[in-house]
C-alpha cells in the first residue's frame, strides 16, 4: 500500500508564505501545508467560478488555524480538527505557523492550482 510523509513527499514547493508537500495517490493528491505567514487566498483564486475554490477537501490540522469563508458562512478550524470543505470556498486566515494534511481529488486540484500559480504570477509573488 503507498505511504507518504512531509518529509518523502515528492511534489509541491516551497512558495515564501507556505510551504507545499504532495504526493497523488490515484484519483486524489495529499498535501502538506505548512503556513509562515497569515494568507488571504482572495486574490488567488480569481478567475475560478465565483472566484472561489471549485475543489472539495478533506484535512486535518496539526497545529494552528484556518478560516475558510464561504458564500454564506465562516468555518474555522483548530488544531486537533478534521475537516471537509466543500467547493465553493476561500481560505481568509491562516495562522502563522499553522500546518495541516489535505486531501482532494487530483483532477479538480490541478484545475485550481494552476489559477493559483497563474495569479502567484501576476501578482510577482512565485518562489
Amino acid at each position: 500500500m503507498p505511504k507518504v510523509s512531509r518529509d518523502t513527499a515528492t511534489q509541491g514547493g516551497d512558495y515564501g508564505a507556505v510551504v507545499d508537500r504532495s504526493e497523488e495517490f490515484g484519483d486524489y493528491t495529499v498535501d502538506f501545508l505548512t503556513f509562515r505567514e497569515d494568507v488571504d487566498h482572495r486574490p488567488l483564486f480569481k478567475g475560478l467560478p465565483d472566484d472561489r475554490c471549485q475543489c472539495p477537501h478533506w484535512g486535518y490540522v496539526f497545529r494552528g488555524e484556518l478560516t475558510f469563508h464561504f458564500a454564506d458562512h465562516d468555518e474555522v478550524y483548530h488544531e486537533g480538527d478534521a475537516f471537509y470543505a466543500p467547493a465553493g470556498h476561500v481560505p481568509v486566515h491562516t495562522e502563522p505557523g499553522s500546518e495541516y494534511l489535505q486531501i482532494s481529488p487530483s483532477d479538480e486540484l490541478r484545475r485550481t492550482s494552476d489559477v493559483i500559480m497563474k495569479n502567484l504570477g501576476a501578482l510577482g509573488e512565485t518562489g
